[in-house]
């Protein structure tokens, strides 16, 4: 049987256990709700730490490409400073191979012409002085090597027409290296002019002048190569684009075949002193000088035996310009050849070489 006490206790029971159920579900689940409000409130993913986080990776990455970046670029410079030196390389030896052949026909020829008395070398020219003396008669021979066309040039008397001069004043008034007489002359009413076609500074002097009774016009075109011939009108003689040039006769070599040398040129007179310009085919110029001790044919060289040597010494094409006491040769200042007046020989033109 159960007591008064006991009923009450049991209603108790009964009363405050819904209350004690509902407390003990709110202990339960309350820090599970807590713990997702703050994970919600406070998610590192949304939060700075979580966007320093985010740059710093960012950062690292773009670290490492950069350095990425510069070892591509370091490379890639490592193989172009390495091709440019095997390129380099290349064209040194190409030029080196170009060369060769030039070289070795350069040697071709001063072996030819024996060992060099002197020689003038700047970066417009170079200048090499050989004696000749192949027993009938002596003098000089001087090689020419024009690296600047501009090298070389003609002088027209002192710059007024009818005016002469002698070749060595020619060089000292113009500051040239070296010199050599030029074209035949008149002397007209005391005055000495220049005969036939004759050009300077690519204009002519007192106009072109047909070629006749064998006179024939010698000088350098614009490229710095040796023209010449016999020519029956100006645009024959244009197109050919003189830069200066003189006239004298005659022709002695064409292709290096001896021409026919006229009558009057064999025998009038048979010896005496020369200067001759030819050039070889790699266009170097070679300028003979013959000594004579007058102009009576009994000394000096024949225009035969000149070309024999010349055609003998490798040259292509080569011209006769004015001989006799008008033969000169200046190189540095001094007369080499011994010219037949016993004195230099005023003329109106001279052909120069510059340093």
């Amino acid at each position: 049987m159960m007591t008064p006490v006991k009923r009450v206790n049991r209603f108790l029971l009964l009363a405050t256990a819904p209350f004690f159920g509902l407390l003990l579900c709110l202990m339960l689940v309350q820090p599970a709700l807590e713990l997702d409000l703050k994970t919600e409130l406070y998610s590192p993913a949304d939060g700075p730490l979580a966007e320093a986080a985010r740059l710093k990776g960012e950062l690292q990455t773009a670290g490492h490409t950069a350095a990425e970046t510069a070892r591509t670029i370091g490379d890639s410079v490592k193989l172009y400073n390495r091709t440019t030196a095997v390129m380099n390389g290349i064209v040194v030896q190409a030029k080196a191979q170009a060369g060769r052949p030039a070289s070795i026909y350069n040697r071709r020829i001063q072996t030819r012409l024996g060992w060099p008395l002197k020689i003038v070398d700047s970066q417009r020219i170079n200048l090499e002085l050989y004696r000749i003396n192949p027993g009938s008669y002596n003098g000089y021979a001087l090689k020419v090597k024009l690296k600047d066309p501009s090298a070389m040039a003609m002088s027209l008397g002192t710059g007024s027409p009818g005016s002469s001069e002698t070749t060595l004043q020619a060089v000292l008034r113009s500051g040239a290296v070296a010199g050599i007489n030029a074209g035949g002359f008149a002397d007209r009413s005391g005055k000495r002019y220049p005969l036939g076609t004759t050009m300077i500074g690519g204009q002519y002097v007192d106009g072109f002048q047909p070629s006749s009774k064998n006179l024939t016009f010698v000088g350098l075109n614009k490229k710095g190569r040796l023209i010449g011939g016999a020519f029956s009108s100006r645009s024959q003689l244009d197109r050919l684009q003189p830069s200066f040039g003189a006239t004298f006769v005659p022709v002695l070599l064409r292709g290096g075949v001896p021409l026919p040398i006229p009558e009057k040129w064999r025998t009038s007179p048979t010896r005496a002193p020369r200067t001759v310009i030819g050039n070889y085919k790699d266009d170097q110029l070679l300028v003979l000088v013959v000594n004579g001790y007058n102009e009576s044919g009994n000394s000096g060289a024949t225009l035969a035996e000149l070309q024999n040597k010349l055609q003998a010494l490798g040259v292509v094409d080569a011209y006769n310009l004015d001989g006799g006491g008008s033969s000169s040769l200046i190189l540095n200042g001094t007369v080499l050849n011994r010219p037949s007046d016993g004195r230099l020989r005023q003329v109106p033109t001279h052909f120069l070489f510059f340093k």
